[in-house]
């Protein structure tokens, strides 16, 4: 007899609280050290070109700093945007430096302070940096639980490889779980990832 599978929910909340709970205790120094290391993984990321729009994320409860990815990439002559709140589950972004101001949103997450006509739509990036809170080497992702990035990206559901723009998760090594874990079970809505950046390697997910 077939039992019915539990609510995903049942599982992605307690590994959700769990990893946000060992996010927020490492300390100031240890996210440091993880950017400095992420810094050093992108090296290892294929199709890492010049003059190409990258988005990233403002790091928020223990996520892992991108500053120093950030300042590499941008070194390299490529625009960096931040994601926009657009309708309910929908992202938009905008390019941002330090000359731009910020304000939160309704989350209280900066976002650039620009005119609508400044923002672009998520197929116009040629590579993202996604914040997540458990992943596995197959490129799922278990996100906040909000839906905005499988949702600005559905459009890449259907790819058989990496297309634009590439998806590239961010995370501590710590956030990474089991194939089998229950939690990261894929979903008709899920959007998978092509890389998989942590504090220790790059990963090339299966897709």
């Amino acid at each position: 007899m077939n039992m019915p599978r539990p609510s995903p929910d049942l599982a992605r909340n307690p590994l959700r609280t769990h990893m946000r709970s060992r996010r927020r205790g490492l300390s100031a120094s240890q996210r440091l050290d993880a950017a400095q290391a992420l810094a050093e993984q992108l090296k290892q990321l294929p199709r890492l070109v010049e003059s190409c729009k990258f988005a990233g994320y403002w790091a928020c409860d223990g996520e892992l700093p991108l500053n120093l990815a950030v300042a590499s990439l941008c070194a390299h002559g490529n625009d960096y945007y931040l994601p926009v709140l657009d309708g309910p589950r929908t992202l938009i972004f905008a390019a941002w430096n330090q000359h731009i101001p910020l304000h939160t949103n309704r989350y209280g997450i900066p976002e650039p302070q620009v005119d609508s006509s400044q923002h672009i739509a998520a197929a116009e990036l040629d590579l993202v940096l996604l914040p997540l809170l458990a992943f596995t080497r197959q490129g799922m992702r278990l996100g906040s639980g909000g839906g905005f990035y499988d949702s600005s990206f559905k459009f890449l559901q259907q790819r058989s490889g990496p297309a634009k723009p590439l998806l590239v998760g961010i995370g501590y090594a710590f956030q990474e779980v089991d194939a089998g874990h229950p939690a990261l079970h894929r979903n008709s809505w899920d959007v998978t990832l092509d890389y998989m950046l942590t504090d220790s390697e790059c990963i090339e997910c299966l897709v």
